[in-house]
């Protein structure tokens, strides 16, 4: 069984990536190939063939040394709320409007305003509107993931429930939203599915051998949280990159009142439930652009106990652990130099990390599990640790925390629980213990950042009871 291989595709934005990942987590393979895109204002687009050109150009790179026989499954991830419209044999009939184009602004708001512009549903009605030939028999909208697994397996598939989430699918009753146009839609299955298996013609051109198991599989999000292995109860994968996201793993379905957090089904069984907040690493390089952010984290070691408070929004609005449209960034005290204003900033998303958590406990979701830290923040060592003194937890870091390698994780599950292929898939890089020499100073911090939100009219007075609580 150590022999065996499990394919991943992610298909991104800037790039599709293969990894070629055994049943122990060692990469037999891994390549990536660019993607462009076409942006202007509120417009993001791609064309979708080139996606599918770019998995095969990674996938005969990923293989080049991988003997055929050992493959024993695929699984592909995309961006979430990518879509586009394609006709019955799977062409594209637009181009794919990606994860944050935003031009269904009115769209959305017929919808009563739940749906962001850049979900598929309202993208959906506004492809609808722009090319109105469209609109007739065996035309359906499709996700960036399905024309990958499309091409693979050589004919028409049905879509993952992941990345229909946002094209007005329901999980919890697995239906679509009757608000959903039913004409266009495509068939949903549950993610670990299987597809079918790839065509000759597939395997010609992405080197993956042909009759390898195809898998139904997840929104990048998700899975970057198996790469994690963030899949018991209680667990969580907090992945810092421009802005901050927290996916966890509850075994039931928690609704959110306010709307500020969703779940997606869990392969196998169990919810995932998360939120994106507007903090993160995005707001150094908007604070100090063109400059040394390694050296300037470095310095800021020396700013351990700063008395500045820093609320980092990466743009004006928050969406997690609340939502406030108004919300605004501000630094509360006079930093000593920029080393004092940086270290603020880093202690500032630490903090909203912490509230996230703290707004999930409030909900009943289970916290007690285990932490992992991913995206690019994971590469400051310092933050790391400031991130687990802030939680008062230990936090886990991971050597392959890439969203391809989740996707080898739940082709190598088979539509079974994924916990267990990642427990022998995973591989941890370090385990984080907090320290305790600034506990009460950051409790304090803490305290300061939710009274500062609540004083605003922010963040909720349940909320922020909670958090003081904590």
């Amino acid at each position: 069984m150590s022999d065996d291989v499990w394919i991943g595709l992610d298909v991104g934005t800037q790039s599709a990536r293969a990894f070629a990942v055994t049943a122990d987590g060692h990469v037999a393979g891994s390549a990536a190939a660019p993607l462009r895109s076409r942006r202007e204002g509120d417009r993001h687009e791609q064309d979708p063939r080139d996606w599918w050109h770019a998995v095969c150009d990674a996938g005969r790179e990923a293989l080049r040394d991988v003997a055929p026989g050992r493959v024993r499954g695929v699984a592909t991830c995309a961006t979430s709320g990518t879509v586009l419209l394609v006709d019955g044999a799977g062409e594209p009939l637009t181009p794919g409007l990606m994860y944050d184009d935003a031009r269904a602004g009115e769209q959305a708001a017929l919808l009563g305003g739940a749906m962001s512009p850049s979900w598929g549903l309202p993208k959906l009605l506004w492809m609808l509107e722009e090319w109105p030939q469209h609109a007739r028999d065996g035309v359906r909208l499709a996700h960036q993931a399905d024309v990958i697994t499309r091409r693979l397996t050589g004919h028409d598939v049905p879509s993952d429930s992941s990345h229909a989430l946002k094209s007005g699918y329901e999980q919890a009753r697995e239906r679509w939203s009757p608000d959903a146009p039913a004409g266009l839609l495509p068939e949903v299955v549950r993610s670990g599915s299987r597809l079918g298996e790839v065509c000759a013609d597939a395997a010609a051109l992405t080197g993956i051998p042909a009759g390898t198991p195809v898998i139904a599989g997840m929104t990048d999000g998700c899975a970057s949280q198996l790469a994690a292995g963030a899949l018991r109860e209680g667990d969580w994968n907090s992945v810092l990159g421009t802005t901050l996201v927290l996916k966890g793993f509850s075994r039931r379905l928690v609704e959110d009142p306010g709307g500020v957090l969703y779940s997606h089904r869990a392969p196998g069984g169990g919810w995932l439930p998360g939120g994106a907040s507007s903090t993160g690493a995005g707001v150094l390089s908007a604070e100090f652009p063109g400059r040394d952010l390694d050296e300037l984290g470095r310095r800021a070691v020396a700013y351990e106990h700063t008395s500045v408070l820093a609320y980092p929004l990466v743009s004006r609005g928050e969406r997690f652990p609340f939502a406030a449209a108004d919300a605004e960034a501000f630094v509360l005290g006079r930093p000593a130099n920029e080393d004092e204003l940086f270290a603020a900033l880093l202690l500032g998303v630490a903090l909203v990390e912490r509230l996230c958590l703290d707004y999930a406990d409030l909900l009943g979701l289970p916290t007690g599990g285990m932490v992992t830290l991913t995206g690019g923040g994971t590469s400051s060592r310092a933050w790391s640790q400031l991130r687990a003194d802030v939680l008062g937890r230990a936090v886990r870091l991971v050597e392959q925390p890439h969203a391809a390698v989740g996707m080898a994780i739940l082709a190598a599950s088979a539509g079974n629980d994924p916990a267990g292929a990642a427990d022998a898939m995973v591989r941890m890089r370090e385990l984080i213990e907090p320290r305790t020499k600034h506990r009460a100073h950051l409790a304090e911090q803490y305290l300061r950042l939710v009274d500062e939100l609540a004083a605003r009219g922010w963040l909720g007075a349940a909320a922020a009871a909670h958090a003081r609580g904590a």
